[in-house]
C-alpha cells in the first residue's frame, strides 16, 4: 500500500511539475526569466498584457477564438460520423466489417508528418491554403478514429436486449437507437467529446503548415509571439500564453471527470 501511495505521487509530481513551472514563469518579471526560485517571485502581469499586445504582433485573442471554433466544429463532425460507424461496427453484421475496422485502425496510426506536403500540395491547388478547411478536415480525420473505437468498445459491451425490447415495442431501429442507446451512451460519448477537442486544440504541426495570419491556432500562434524586448526570446510570455489556453482545459477536465471516468470504464465490465 504504502509502495503505491509512493509510486503515485511520484507519477502526480512528475506530470504536475512543468505545468506548475509553467505558472510561476507567467508570473515572474521578464527580467528575472531564469531564476530557478521555485515558487513566484517578482510577480507581475505583464507577461499576459504582452500575451494579448497586437502591438507586438501577438493575436492571442484572435488565435484561442479560431481554435474553439476549429476544436468544436471537429468534435461535432467526429462525433456525427463517428457514433454512427461505431454503432453499426458494434451492432451489425455485414462483410467486410473487419476490413473496415482495420482500415480506420490504420488511418489512427498513419504519422501525421507524412501528410504535411500531400496536403499542402492539394490545398494549394484548389485554393483553401489559409483557410479554416483547411485546418478542419485533417484535424476530423485524427478525432474520427479516436471517436469510433471508444464508441464501438462501449456500444458492443452495451446488451442487445435494450434494443430488442424497444423493437418489439414498435420502434424501427432507427428509434431505438435515438431514444434507447444514445441515453444509455452519454457517458462515452460525452468522453470522446471532450477528448476529441482536446486532440483539435493542441494539434500544431500540421496546423504550423497550413494556416494563415487570420485562421492560425493558438498552437501556432503562441510559437510566433514576439516580447515586449527586441532580440530577446519571450519565454516569459509564451508561458503565460501557454497558462491562459491550458487552464480552461484544466479545469474543464476536472469539473467533468467523473463523467469521464464513467465513460472511459463503461463497457469494461460485462453485465
Amino acid at each position: 500500500m504504502v509502495r503505491t501511495v509512493i509510486s503515485a505521487l511520484v507519477i502526480v509530481l512528475w506530470c504536475i511539475a512543468p505545468f506548475y513551472w509553467m505558472i510561476v514563469t507567467a508570473f515572474r518579471d521578464v527580467g528575472f526569466t531564469y531564476d530557478t526560485t521555485p515558487w513566484p517571485t517578482h510577480v507581475t502581469l505583464a507577461n499576459f498584457e504582452t500575451a494579448f499586445s497586437t502591438a507586438l504582433g501577438n493575436h492571442l485573442g484572435q488565435a484561442m477564438l479560431n481554435s474553439l471554433f476549429i476544436g468544436a466544429t471537429v468534435t461535432v463532425v467526429a462525433l456525427l460520423f463517428g457514433i454512427s460507424a461505431a454503432y453499426a461496427l458494434a451492432r451489425l453484421e455485414f462483410k467486410g466489417k473487419g476490413i473496415i475496422s482495420g482500415a480506420i485502425l490504420a488511418a489512427s496510426m498513419f504519422p501525421g508528418v507524412a501528410l504535411i506536403t500531400p496536403l499542402f500540395q492539394l490545398f494549394t491547388n484548389i485554393g483553401w491554403m489559409g483557410t479554416y478547411q483547411a485546418l478542419i478536415i485533417p484535424s476530423i480525420s485524427f478525432a474520427l478514429p479516436l471517436t469510433v473505437y471508444t464508441l464501438t468498445s462501449f456500444l458492443r459491451e452495451m446488451p442487445w436486449d435494450l434494443e430488442e425490447a424497444a423493437r418489439i415495442d414498435g420502434c424501427t431501429r432507427v428509434q431505438a437507437f435515438r431514444r434507447v442507446i444514445m441515453p444509455l451512451a452519454a457517458p462515452a460519448v460525452f468522453t470522446t467529446a471532450i477528448l476529441a477537442f482536446i486532440s483539435s486544440w493542441n494539434e500544431y504541426l500540421i496546423s504550423s503548415q497550413l494556416s494563415s495570419d487570420a485562421t492560425q491556432p493558438v498552437t501556432v500562434a503562441i510559437a510566433g509571439f514576439a516580447g515586449s524586448q527586441p532580440h530577446v526570446e519571450p519565454y516569459t510570455a509564451i508561458m503565460a500564453a501557454g497558462t491562459i489556453v491550458t487552464v480552461p482545459l484544466v479545469i474543464l477536465v476536472l469539473i467533468f471527470q467523473r463523467r469521464i471516468v464513467a465513460g472511459l470504464t463503461a463497457g469494461g465490465v460485462k453485465g
